[in-house]
């Protein structure tokens, strides 16, 4: 522990969120792994739920029947006010992000109290950026989204891959993943509904744009790439429209490490071609069904968010994203690598993030930041320490 008593808030962490499915997830890791002595409490809009997930956690830390439980709801600003002045990082995994986020956002911003989420909602972080980054600069918070599988192990991959190549030359990168797993009912929703506002999320990027500064003398862009077959991984690989590419992009463009000229591509990697059309057909067919709310509502209640497989299911997923990185006459391959991406890893890495946070050396940042901008090394050597893999093949 470093200074938190000096920060004079009572508590250095809160989870927000933490009887859903996900949030339960990262009380269980926070219970198994948190270190000594950390401060932190459960917080949510039902108070039974809450004392239940506690109840739970005694059965794995029975020193946790004491965990403070805070009610709390998006609904109500006082109530998340408190929170957000009684800890030092708020992680949340309440959404839809666009539809029950920024409450809390603005309340962290406010603060000066660290927050990190697990959204993938392109247009929420940029609306949140517009309406609170300058709050958050002036207040000294750090306002991390994108804080699981969307998008530590493409961000802090990506910045892996740029440490291994020479300084200050240009430089081309794509990340390609696989993985095997059940998609979660939160990462689906946030698909069919950014699918379904293009216009909304057109808008909300271009006021971004109108604000945020650009890197002066240098350039980082996230590039669309086409489908094609790599070389190099021997994969074939179909564009993938997340948000993680520009996630990277925006990494590169904080970061003077990633050179005068950064390109990033994102793409999905298959062993055949047929697999690739196959991917390509389903994705094309998902966007066409967003746009028409009968069968966009119909698909959206076949999988609900706050549910999610068993522990034997999730015990047999895996993911892994290759890097291949080109600069100055160098080219490398690296990988990240780990357990379920949906789910079991994302919890940690939710909770990792927020430990980070609280208590490691990190670069001096405020304001809404990545991952690799705001923790980058110290994030990616807790990560490891949890399992994860880094590695250049």
């Amino acid at each position: 522990m470093t200074d938190a008593s000096a920060s004079g808030r009572e508590l250095d962490l809160i989870l927000f969120g933490a009887t859903g499915f996900t949030g339960r997830l990262t009380a269980e890791y926070l219970a198994r792994h948190r270190p000594g002595g950390l401060r932190w409490a459960l917080a949510g809009r039902n108070q039974a739920k809450l004392e239940g997930v506690r109840e739970h956690l005694t059965t794995i830390d029975d020193s946790l029947g004491d965990l403070p439980v805070l009610t709390a709801d998006v609904t109500d600003d006082v109530s998340l006010k408190e929170v957000a002045h009684r800890a030092r990082v708020v992680i949340t995994t309440v959404g839809p992000y666009l539809t029950y986020g920024e409450p809390l956002v603005a309340a962290c911003a406010e603060a000066g109290t660290d927050y990190v989420d697990l959204t993938g909602e392109q247009e929420f972080v940029d609306r949140m950026y517009v309406a609170h980054d300058a709050t958050a600069q002036d207040s000294g918070a750090r306002l991390v989204h994108c804080c699981g599988f969307d998008s530590i192990p493409h961000d802090l991959g990506a910045m892996f891959t740029v440490g291994l190549l020479p300084e200050d030359v240009p430089i081309t990168m794509r990340g390609v993943v696989r993985a095997s797993g059940m998609v979660s009912g939160g990462t689906f929703h946030t698909t069919m509904n950014g699918m379904a506002r293009t216009r909304q999320g057109r808008a909300a990027a271009a006021a971004r744009r109108s604000i945020e500064p650009r890197p002066q003398g240098r350039s980082s862009r996230a590039v669309s790439g086409k489908p094609h077959h790599d070389a190099v991984l021997g994969r074939w690989l179909l564009p993938l429209p997340t948000i993680d590419p520009r996630v990277v992009a925006r990494s590169g463009a904080a970061l003077a490490s990633y050179g005068p000229e950064f390109r990033y591509s994102h793409y999905a990697g298959t062993k055949t071609l047929r697999y690739a059309v196959g991917g390509a057909a389903g994705v094309m067919a998902l966007g066409a069904a967003a746009h028409v709310p009968p069968l966009r509502r119909a698909l959206l209640e076949r999988i609900k968010p706050g549910e999610g497989p068993d522990h034997a299911r999730r015990a047999r997923s895996w993911f892994t994203v290759d890097f291949v990185g080109e600069g100055g006459g160098q080219t490398v391959h690296t990988r990240v690598s780990g357990g379920d991406p949906g789910y079991d890893e994302t919890a940690k890495m939710l909770a990792e993030s927020a430990l980070c946070l609280a208590f490691d050396d990190n670069p001096a940042t405020s304001g809404q930041v990545t991952t690799a901008q705001a923790m980058g090394e110290a994030l990616t050597a807790r990560l490891v320490a949890a399992g994860l893999k880094f590695e250049e093949l």
